[in-house]
């Protein structure tokens, strides 16, 4: 789905914003939620990066309790989600609204 590009109450275009909305994580994500009050492409976006990364975190301290597997498991979990975090920032700058499947869900209830 193709978003239009308008600008947002942050005064970025819209493809702009989503994409900051993923560059640092949950971090970003909270910090476009709440500074945008208008665009719903962005605070989609800014949600999906707050769940996302935050589960990716915490499923990272986790792993790292887990004895022999656990720094396996960790190094693959952290190269799957430097991919993802890419493939989100793409589709996020190209317009698209890409919808994860458990993420997007809820990014979609709240945003």
């Amino acid at each position: 789905m193709e978003q239009n590009q308008e600008k947002t109450s942050t005064g970025l275009q819209a493809n702009v914003a989503a994409l900051l909305s993923y560059v640092l994580g949950f971090i970003t994500g909270i910090v476009f939620f709440v500074i945008e009050k208008d665009n719903k492409f962005v605070r989609f976006h800014a949600m999906q990066s707050i769940v996302v990364s935050g589960s990716l975190f915490v499923a990272q301290i986790v792993l790292r309790f887990v004895p022999f597997v656990g720094f396996a498991l960790s190094s693959l979990l952290s190269l799957l989600g430097l991919a993802l975090w890419i493939i989100l920032m793409i589709k996020a700058y190209q317009g698209e609204l890409f919808k994860l499947p458990v993420a997007g869900d809820i990014a979609e209830k709240n945003s």
